[in-house]
């Protein structure tokens, strides 16, 4: 769930773009993600075993995401965590490292610091690309991330592990907006009925 999770919220969390380095284009990101007041997409991730789909919803340091495969939910000090594997709810006060597997703005800290940065040479018209690799041990081997130059949004994200798994993201449907703080607050609606909530804090 944490991989998954990851791969989701470093996608959606690199929104802007433009002539600079890519350490300026991440800061500009999260600023985007500030300023809009709040984002909300659509994500699919496709994998060598199928693939899956969801909704995210971000606003400074809260997150949400939705889908068959995982749910959470982090209200900027409490985490909110379902899985189908283990079918119950776990409540965590996460750690900045926790927070670097979910968090976007931990995790675009996170490539700052660890992560070579190069624009990439683009295939098609009026795509940008970045490419990133680690500067020490990592299960990423390269990632990859494609924009709209039109746009300056962030259209697909390319994992390339380690363990010669690759995942894809593709991020369509961006709206800004406001969201409620109830947004990002565990919603027992979301999971089936009866589900156990486990307090690990």
């Amino acid at each position: 769930m944490k991989r998954i999770l990851t791969v989701i919220l470093v996608a959606i969390s690199t929104l802007a773009m433009g002539a600079q380095t890519p350490q300026a284009m991440l800061d500009k990101c999260v600023a985007a993600i500030n300023a809009s007041g709040g984002v909300t997409a659509n994500y699919s991730i496709t994998t060598s075993q199928g693939t899956s789909s969801g909704t995210i919803a971000m606003q400074g340091k809260k997150f949400r995401v939705l889908s068959p495969d995982a749910k959470c939910w982090y209200d900027g000090t409490t985490q909110w965590s379902w899985s189908p594997l283990t079918s119950e709810v776990n409540i965590t006060t996460p750690e900045l490292e926790d927070l670097r597997m979910t968090n976007p703005v931990a995790a675009v800290q996170h490539f700052k610091a660890n992560f070579n940065m190069k624009k990439a040479k683009a295939k098609t018209a009026k795509t940008y690309v970045i490419k990133l690799t680690p500067k020490k041990k990592d299960n990423i081997k390269t990632l990859w991330l494609f924009f709209d130059e039109t746009t300056s949004l962030l259209r697909t994200a390319r994992f390339e592990m380690k363990d010669k798994s690759v995942y894809t993201v593709k991020i369509t449907g961006y709206k800004h907006k406001s969201l409620p703080a109830s947004t990002f607050a565990f919603d027992k609606s979301q999971v089936p009925a009866g589900t156990e909530v486990v307090d690990l804090r």
